[in-house]
């Protein structure tokens, strides 16, 4: 176990430190440990560390309790995803408040290529029940790994749809990995580590507490492509995680239901406000998010055409020539630019009619 591990492990540990202020201490600095042994005045003059949480810095002294989590994660083999190292989830890196640390226990790739997150009431009809299973169904064979939390109801048949189906599925837990929460889901939990995964940003000995579950659905929104509703309330959780995968650019689509039907009100509220796009089956999201496995003849572009075009045009057009389709999310790693320069050359490639936008934000050859 690194050094630095054990030092990021302390960081997320302290009072009012949260994951955006936790990425900005470790670029600042270079490395968690040094963040440990900086002055106080030095702490104090980084821009949204202020007093409090400089004072918090200096007087933790648990690192005892830090100990203890890295035997907890030695002796049952916990994989710790750290949000540097390539492991971690390409897609939830890109989020603002993306966890510095992620604690798993799988097989599953959470860098696959298709992951669709499905999420719902904890008290599905009947109607409701059927659709997870054959939207499900329907998406095996395009080997898409179904990613929820966990939870009983919708959340519970859209795991066990995945493992019936020979689909990878993962839950995100709102606790540490030394539980499972609701306990009846625990012979499922253990069905999913070796056909999926178990993941979660919370140490060891936390309790699934009510204010934990805001927290779990940013990961469930943020490291898959899409999102999938089926039968939430207006009130319901479901609705946060819709409302967080908005505001990550990423896909949301609802599974309509009666009006009368109170089960089903979140969904018809989010399809109406454009909030979320309107499916009745599997082939739907396949359409939508170009995931259909039909490969695209690769275009032959003239290197005439390449003259007028900027060093970042060229860039991200040759990534897209190479990828056939690709995402902006997928585009910045590849080119090592900003989200905004990547915009300003797909949108001057695209009036110069050499791309083309595919639903679900993704790029290929005009």
């Amino acid at each position: 176990m690194s050094n630095d591990l054990f030092y990021q492990i302390a960081l997320t540990m302290i009072p009012f430190i949260g994951d955006v202020h936790a990425r900005e201490l470790m670029q600042h600095f270079g490395d968690a440990e040094k963040v440990f042994s900086a002055k106080k005045s030095t702490l104090n003059r980084i821009p949204g560390i202020g007093t409090i949480r400089s004072e918090n810095i200096k007087s933790f002294n648990d690192f005892k309790r830090v100990e203890k989590e890295i035997d907890f994660i030695e002796r049952y083999k916990i994989q710790v995803l750290q949000f540097t190292e390539t492991n971690y989830p390409k897609r939830l890196s890109h989020c603002y408040d993306a966890p510095v640390l992620l604690y798993y226990k799988g097989n599953a790739d959470l860098n696959s290529s298709k992951i669709l997150s499905v999420i719902g009431t904890r008290n599905p009809t009947d109607y409701g029940k059927e659709m997870v299973e054959n939207l499900i169904r329907d998406l095996a064979k395009h080997d898409v790994v179904i990613c929820s939390g966990l939870a009983y109801g919708i959340d519970t048949h859209a795991h066990k749809a995945a493992l019936k189906n020979s689909l990878s599925t993962v839950g995100v837990l709102a606790h540490g990995l030394d539980r499972i929460y609701p306990p009846a889901n625990k012979s499922l939990a253990k069905e999913m580590t070796e056909q999926g995964g178990l993941l979660t940003d919370f140490i060891s000995g936390t309790k699934p507490d009510k204010q934990n579950f805001p927290k779990r659905n940013r990961i469930v929104a943020g490291m898959s492509d899409a999102t999938l509703v089926i039968e939430t309330q207006m009130n319901g959780g479901s609705m946060i995680t819709a409302e967080l995968a908005n505001s990550y650019n990423r896909e949301v689509f609802a599974l309509p239901g009666k009006i009368t039907d109170t089960k089903s009100t979140g969904c018809n509220y989010l399809i109406g406000n454009n909030k979320a796009a309107l499916i009745t089956g599997a082939d739907d999201i396949l359409n939508m998010m170009n995931w259909q496995n039909t490969p695209a003849k690769k275009r032959v572009i003239q290197r005439e055409l390449f003259v007028d075009l900027t060093e970042e045009e060229r860039l991200i057009l040759s990534i897209i020539t190479e990828k056939e389709a690709v995402s902006i999310d997928e585009m910045i790693p590849l080119s090592q630019l900003n989200s905004g320069a990547i915009a300003a050359a797909i949108l001057s490639l695209e009036l110069e009619g050499l791309i083309t936008t595919l639903p679900g934000k993704i790029y290929r050859l005009s």
